[in-house]
């Protein structure tokens, strides 16, 4: 049976790299690409009143469900 073997790669057979483990400059790619320029512009959120009214609906939907089932609850206990 053999041993098995390290997933990582053996630094002495791996291309690019220096004595030591670095590498040259400008040998590797940039990590990732600029974000400074956005391609797409950003959506406007709602207005404030619209995003309260929403939440008012929410809530009210809310208090209606467990009113709901609190007197189903005590429906339950009869």
């Amino acid at each position: 049976m053999s041993e098995p073997t390290s997933p990582d790669p053996d630094p002495a057979t791996t291309p690019g790299l220096e004595p030591g483990g670095g590498v040259s400059p400008g040998d590797t790619p940039p990590g990732e690409s600029s974000t400074s320029e956005a391609m797409h512009q950003q959506p406007d959120t709602g207005s404030r009143g619209a995003n309260w009214m929403a939440y008012v609906i929410i809530g009210v939907v809310v208090v209606f469900a467990a009113l709901f089932f609190v007197g189903y609850a005590i429906g339950l206990a009869d």
